[in-house]
């Protein structure tokens, strides 16, 4: 892949940290912003910004000037931080020519048909979930060239909220581990090397990157719990209040233009 200056919207979460680790890596030129938390990798210019301020997003960008732009904002409970912020970016972008890798999330679909295509429609049943699907299609219509990657839980090393979670549960059982629930988690290396593959192609259009394991909520755990030394008979489990939801990324269409693998969970929380 060709060096590019890249900007990660977002630069300072879980997610937009590793793209940035990952593209500076990659000999990329970085630029990332933060809401409150500075970017803090050697190298990478960091930029304040609220993606809320319509002005402040276009302004941040006409500066940067990137080649791409890769979208990683999240605020579960604002709408208009998913919804309208990712209308901005998309504005924003095309406005200086920059290519679009926007990530969006499997919640913008019910959990019903258990498969998703890349092609299926939205139904989401949450309010995260319909800001996701709102963004969608926002920035489909402000950047058609742009890449909307849909992605499922995000895992890592130890650091992710879901495995703080199941390292809280562990010690205090205030909670449950849902049984019902099926996703398929994501290892976030993994991720931010498909969202970079995919800036550095003319891909467009919907992409599903997940990992290639269907795992419930508790499945999930169990595995964290085994690669951290945890007790797996100490995590509580049951079904889900709002009954069983299951929704698998369907991603053999976008594998084949990756260069990165997407590893199931089963593999990436392998006790060593």
């Amino acid at each position: 892949m060709a060096a590019m200056k890249v900007l990660v919207v977002g630069g300072s979460g879980y997610l937009g940290a590793e793209v940035v680790r990952r593209s500076v890596a990659a000999g990329h030129r970085v630029a990332a912003t933060y809401r409150t938390a500075r970017v803090e990798v050697p190298g990478v210019s960091g930029y304040a910004l609220d993606v809320r301020d319509r002005a402040q997003v276009a302004d941040t960008v006409a500066a940067v000037r990137p080649d791409v732009v890769v979208n990683a904002a999240y605020r579960k409970d604002d709408w208009v931080s998913c919804a309208d912020g990712a209308a901005y970016v998309a504005l924003a972008a095309v406005a200086v020519g920059a290519r679009l890798v926007h990530v969006s999330s499997d919640a913008v679909f019910a959990g019903t048909a258990g498969r998703y295509a890349e092609a299926a429609v939205p139904d989401p049943v949450t309010p995260y979930g319909a800001a996701k699907a709102a963004a969608e299609t926002a920035v489909r219509a402000v950047a058609p060239h742009a890449v909307v990657a849909r992605t499922s839980l995000i895992v890592g090393d130890g650091d992710s909220v879901h495995e703080r979670r199941v390292h809280e549960l562990a010690a205090r059982p205030d909670g449950v581990l849902f049984t019902d629930v099926v996703r398929c988690p994501v290892h976030v290396g993994d991720l931010a090397g498909a969202l970079l593959d995919l800036a550095g192609t003319d891909r467009t259009g919907i992409h599903h990157l997940a990992g290639g394991d269907a795992l419930t909520r508790y499945e999930l755990g169990v595995l964290i719990a085994r690669r951290d030394g945890l007790d797996p008979a100490a995590l509580p489990s049951g079904p889900r209040a709002g009954g069983p939801s299951d929704i698998r990324l369907d991603c053999a269409a976008t594998r084949r233009h990756l260069r990165t693998e997407l590893r199931g969970a089963r593999t990436f929380l392998a006790v060593r």
